[in-house]
């Protein structure tokens, strides 16, 4: 299903809601299915396992757009950029909007939405029916290449990732249709946006190495190079490192998100 008619299926179940009528919308709509694997953190602690069983999810087929993040503020006006508490939100949400009910030219319908939170793109999930993919959900589905269960090992999988980690953030992003699917059927996990995850706080430990007392000193320097699985795998670490940087409350210009549910 493509973005134009996912989005205008939520339009239509909003516009439901909103005339007082209830009607079901099947979640599992515009989701792919992920088969069970295995997540091998690119670093861990020597207590860590060496690899995280993942049961098989659904997860989007791509990120969340701007279309699909107005039916929500629409619905629910507490999340809108005028009314959002700063507890859950920096200044920067939904900055590039027009306005509170208005996207705008700098925020196509049909592009990914940005400037969330982690506690919007919770809400959202909720509202949608779904939830956030765990760290382990999200790099199991993002490790497929385009033709293969293991992109980093897919020439062409590789050039377009390191080329786009290498480009500079457009001021306009491009319409998630434009993104090439994996073997899974997934859009955009790479090439697009960076993405929240549920727990993506467990990603390391904050806090100054040589004077916190609370650390894991094995994800640090030496001992976090030496306990690296693949160093090699440069996008992986860049993504670790951006979750752990993050606060829940935080907005960039570059983090969107997308949804996933358990299978029954």
């Amino acid at each position: 299903m493509n973005s134009i008619t996912r989005s205008l299926r939520i339009a239509l179940a909003l516009a439901s809601a909103v005339a007082g009528r209830c009607e079901a919308v099947d979640a599992s709509v515009g989701m792919q299915s992920i088969p069970t694997g295995a997540y091998v953190p690119v670093q861990r602690s020597t207590q860590d396992p060496e690899s995280v069983p993942v049961a098989a999810f659904r997860l989007d087929e791509r990120p969340v757009t701007n279309a699909d993040f107005l039916a929500f503020v629409t619905a629910v006006p507490k999340w809108r950029r005028s009314a959002v508490s700063p507890l859950f939100a920096d200044a920067s949400y939904l900055g590039h909007w027009a306005g509170d009910l208005e996207p705008g030219a700098r925020a196509p319908a049909d592009a990914p939405v940005v400037r969330v939170s982690w506690f919007a793109a919770r809400a959202y999930a909720r509202w949608a029916g779904k939830r956030l993919p765990t760290t382990a959900e999200w790099e199991l589905a993002a490790a497929a290449g385009y033709t293969t269960p293991a992109g980093k090992n897919e020439p062409a999988f590789n050039r377009d990732l390191y080329a786009w980690l290498a480009r500079p953030v457009p001021d306009i992003l491009p319409s998630v249709a434009t993104a090439r699917a994996t073997l899974h059927g997934v859009r955009g996990l790479h090439g697009l946006v960076w993405e929240w995850v549920d727990d993506f706080n467990t990603a390391m430990v904050t806090g100054e190495s040589r004077a916190d007392t609370g650390l894991e000193r094995d994800l640090f320097c030496g001992a976090g190079a030496a306990g690296a699985k693949d160093t090699s795998d440069y996008a992986a670490f860049m993504r670790s490192a951006l979750r752990s940087s993050l606060q829940a409350n935080n907005t960039t210009t570059s983090l969107g998100f997308r949804c996933a549910s358990s299978l029954p």
